[in-house]
């Protein structure tokens, strides 16, 4: 048992972490967001990708090793980890509930920097729709394109007579 007591308490260390680097990104975001930093902003949201899914293969571990400590208990069902504290040594117990408390307090701030990156991103996007609406005002003139579909394509005003 006590090996599944250290993998669980392993994959709970490793779940922050990866919360942890999750966050970081996330604020190396919003700070490339606020300084209209375009390519560094993409650049960021594929690692961003790439550590979200790092994330839900340490909850996939940890879920794993949840499991595991379980039927080494031998409880009945699935408990959560919560319903797995009373079954566990006392020393462990605090340990273990500490560290669900820090990922589930690190959860909250992902979820809501996240909220706050989409909405900035989502401004920054309606403003440069806006700045091309004020470019070409009188919308587009329909065009073929390489296959042949017809699709939004040149403004109806040539630039030359917008300018000039």
């Amino acid at each position: 048992m006590r090996e599944h007591l250290e993998a669980l308490v392993a994959a709970l260390r490793a779940e922050l972490t990866q919360y942890g680097e999750l966050l970081a990104l996330l604020d190396q975001q919003q700070e490339q967001v606020m300084a209209r930093e375009a390519d560094e902003t993409l650049r960021l949201a594929a690692a961003i990708n790439h550590q979200s899914s790092l994330v839900r293969q340490a909850r996939e571990h940890r879920e794993q090793c949840r499991r595991q400590l379980a039927r080494a208990l031998g409880l009945p069902g699935d408990p959560t980890l919560t319903g797995l504290l009373p079954h566990l040594p006392e020393e462990y117990q605090l340990l273990i509930q500490a560290l669900v408390d820090e990922n589930n307090r690190l959860l909250v701030r992902v979820q809501q920097r996240a909220r706050q990156n989409h909405l900035l991103l989502a401004r920054t996007v309606e403003l440069m729709r806006k700045f091309i609406e004020s470019l070409f005002p009188s919308g587009s003139t329909p065009v073929y394109d390489q296959s042949g579909r017809v699709g939004a394509g040149l403004p109806g005003t040539s630039l030359y007579e917008a300018v000039g």
